[in-house]
């Protein structure tokens, strides 16, 4: 989305600007499927040159020339292969801690930058399951700034809003709220001009 399109959608120019600036990074799903696709593609393409080459070996007896060219071949493709798997588990576990974090520090890539992701461990389905949260603690300890402040819920004294201090989420009706004050009144010990 951009901001046009949430303008439509009847947010101020401010408030569109705000949900861009908060998730300005993130990829469409579209995008994302499409790389997916992608990656899918070229994992075959290289699993299809493997198995050529393993069947070129036999041809190729006596030709040392020949072999030792499908050997290099073998080679790359395996180099290529395991950089494409450590750049694939890398943007995995750099997408769980930008996803974990979002919400709770000021900016994602500064925060995600101090961390030591050799430290941390994800799970089978791609989530962060350990070795955040103590990082976090110390990063909160030491530059507290990065972090968006826990709201806390502040209570006020009764009468500052209409109907504030009540425990039930009901409404009440002003006739209700006098009758209940006069009610309090009346426990009191004080006397009161009625009676």
């Amino acid at each position: 989305m951009n901001k046009d399109q949430l303008i439509a959608l009847g947010l101020s120019e401010e408030q569109a600007q705000s949900v861009l600036d908060g998730f300005g990074q993130m990829v469409p799903k579209s995008r994302l499927d499409d790389k997916i696709q992608e990656l899918n593609t070229a994992k075959n393409i290289i699993t299809k040159y493997e198995i050529d080459l393993e069947e070129l070996k036999p041809k190729a007896a006596g030709n040392e020339a020949l072999l030792q060219q499908i050997q290099q071949l073998q080679d790359d493709n395996k180099t290529a292969k395991d950089q494409y798997e450590a750049e694939l588990a890398e943007t995995r576990l750099t997408s769980a801690v930008k996803l974990a974090l979002t919400g709770k520090v000021q900016d994602l890539d500064i925060v995600s930058s101090l961390l030591d992701k050799s430290k941390i461990e994800l799970d089978e389905q791609g989530n962060v399951k350990g070795g955040l949260d103590e990082q976090l603690t110390t990063l909160k300890e030491s530059k507290s700034f990065l972090f968006v402040p826990e709201t806390e819920e502040r209570t006020l004294p009764k009468g500052t809003k209409p109907g504030e201090g009540r425990s039930s989420d009901k409404p009440i009706s002003i006739g209700a709220q006098f009758a209940q004050q006069a009610n309090e009144q009346s426990k009191s010990t004080e006397k009161t001009p009625w009676d």
